[in-house]
């Protein structure tokens, strides 16, 4: 009897050790990060997402540099953040302020290398949504795209410093109307309704994105070259 017991349980402790890991839950979709947030924008906020969207769009190559002092102070914010929990914790507040405020200084005197790799990030991103407006939602196709859009975005950044900054203010200034405008129209439509077009129409979140952002291209480069004060 005793032997019978001790067969049955090593029997169960190899089915337990030759037993599969349990499946780790499925990471969200960048897309459903992004429709979490537009759901939780009030009318507000999506006006104000528009409206600054409109201004980045149409006008960036006059606040250029702003811009990219925000974007370092952002960058600084996220250092700050993972630096607290890597090697610091308790209080978040203090040190990402300090990082904030460091990067948004550092970005001045590297603002020609800063504006030329958000140039490089706005190919990417610009070559992305294309791949997946034309159906191919491949992780490695996309991928693929986006790493194409990197280097030529990067390379034409540094060879034209113009190209750069109307390439990532556009870009910038059309996610944010894209956001706005999903926004507005989550709370005067069929949510339903937006949700599939959002997530089962794969041309339209990048057409909601990159025909704002053609438009604002031609008018920053028309703008650009009529303009005798601008200088980079």
């Amino acid at each position: 009897m005793n032997s019978l017991i001790s067969i049955v349980q090593a029997a169960w402790l190899m089915a337990q050790q030759a037993a599969p890991p349990p499946a780790t839950p499925p990471q969200p979709s960048p897309i459903a990060v992004m429709w979490q947030h537009v759901s939780t924008l009030d009318m507000v906020e999506a006006l104000m997402f528009i409206s600054f969207g409109v201004v980045c769009l149409f006008y960036g190559w006059r606040i250029f540099k702003i811009l990219v002092a925000i974007c370092f102070g952002l960058l600084g914010l996220l250092v700050g953040i993972w630096a607290n929990q890597q090697l610091i914790g308790g209080s978040v507040v203090w040190l990402s302020v300090i990082c904030v405020l460091f990067f948004a200084v550092l970005s001045v005197p590297l603002m020609r290398w800063g504006v030329s790799l958000l140039g490089a990030l706005s190919g990417g991103i610009l070559t992305a949504g294309a791949t997946m407006a034309l159906g191919l939602g491949d992780e490695r196709l996309l991928l693929a795209g986006g790493l194409i859009g990197l280097v030529a975005g990067g390379m034409i950044s540094f060879i034209v410093f113009q190209a750069a900054v109307i390439l990532f203010t556009s870009l910038g200034g059309s996610s944010l109307v894209a956001v706005g405008v999903l926004a507005v129209l989550y709370a005067n439509t069929d949510p339903k309704q937006l949700q599939d077009f959002v997530f089962n129409y794969h041309w339209f979140l990048p057409a909601l994105l990159l025909v704002p952002m053609i438009i604002g291209a031609v008018l920053q480069y028309r703008l650009i070259k009529t303009a005798q004060d601008w200088s980079a």
